[in-house]
């Protein structure tokens, strides 16, 4: 069904979620979202581990369908599919190497077939290939711009095609899509030995604004999530012994190490109503490691 561009009609905007509480330790606990994007299909990028699984598992649980993205380790995808369905949601898996233009118009093709449309793309995927500066490959640079950088273009590309084809149903949304990149710190914080990496987040987050512009006359909202550390399978050795731990808390001044949930919860409000007016904005959910914290005692 086609939108209607105009947007003659508008919802009441949900609210906000508000954060709960953190355990003593361990993980954030589980929300529920009020389902403020029923009928609202999402596309998740490399959402079978990590940010990216608990970025799918955050949307569904506030009503989204999920196209569950992988590039290895299909089984993990299926089980996040799995847990997706058995909240009463759909689902699908599709396997895409987000750096290869077929890829993603195949992929992007069969999540709109499937689910009829996208009001929702998240592109997630990245990966590091660490070396010092002079050290570092062709290669090792390539590959770490393509998925992290050219991935995002060719998704963020793709969705909106899809959005401004189908533009708003103020019945569903007042938008007619909702784009959210993953970036880092690292768009703003130099990191040595990363140089690579800390490039393609530093193009995400101006590709972002620059996509934002051109789209908000389209009732297409992009913005960008940059998260600090957080406690995910790439990082354990950040944080997986007390003093390995200790030492990270040093560069975060709330004093404890994000969760995946954290990050999810950031997103489902991007995607939501309750943030309508927010576009080609960065939302840092980093503890407050991007305010100096080796200034906390006055320099």
């Amino acid at each position: 069904m086609d939108g209607d561009p105009k947007r003659l009609s508008r919802s009441a905007t949900p609210t906000a979620p508000v954060a709960p509480a953190l355990p003593a330790a361990g993980r954030l606990p589980r929300r529920e979202y009020h389902e403020v994007l029923r009928g609202q299909p999402a596309l998740v990028t490399g959402a079978n581990s990590g940010i990216g699984r608990a970025v799918a598992m955050g949307l569904a649980r506030a009503g989204a369908d999920v196209a569950v993205n992988y590039v290895t380790h299909p089984e993990a995808a299926d089980e996040v599919a799995h847990e997706i369905e058995a909240m009463g949601r759909k689902a699908i898996t599709l396997k895409a190497d987000v750096s290869e233009e077929a890829d993603v118009e195949r992929m992007y093709a069969r999540a709109i077939a499937h689910f009829g449309t996208l009001h929702i793309a998240v592109s997630n995927a990245g990966l590091q290939r660490d070396h010092p500066f002079d050290e570092m490959t062709l290669e090792a640079w390539n590959t770490v711009i393509g998925v992290n950088l050219t991935g995002q273009f060719l998704c963020t590309r793709a969705a909106t095609r899809e959005f401004k084809r189908r533009g708003v149903v103020s019945s569903v949304s007042q938008a007619a899509g909702k784009i959210i990149c993953m970036s880092s710190v690292h768009q703003l914080i130099p990191w040595a030995g990363h140089a690579n990496y800390a490039a393609s987040k530093g193009g995400v987050a101006m590709m972002m604004k620059s996509i934002a512009q051109e789209l908000a006359p389209h009732f297409i909202r992009v913005n960008s999530i940059a998260p600090g550390a957080i406690r995910t399978p790439i990082n354990t050795s950040a944080w997986e012994t007390p003093e390995a731990y200790a030492d990270l808390m040093t560069l975060v001044p709330y004093k404890r190490i994000g969760e995946p949930e954290d990050v999810a919860q950031a997103a489902v409000w991007l995607a939501s109503d309750a943030s309508d007016y927010v576009t080609g904005a960065t939302l840092y959910v980093d503890g407050g490691m991007t305010l100096y914290p080796g200034f906390t005692t006055g320099g």
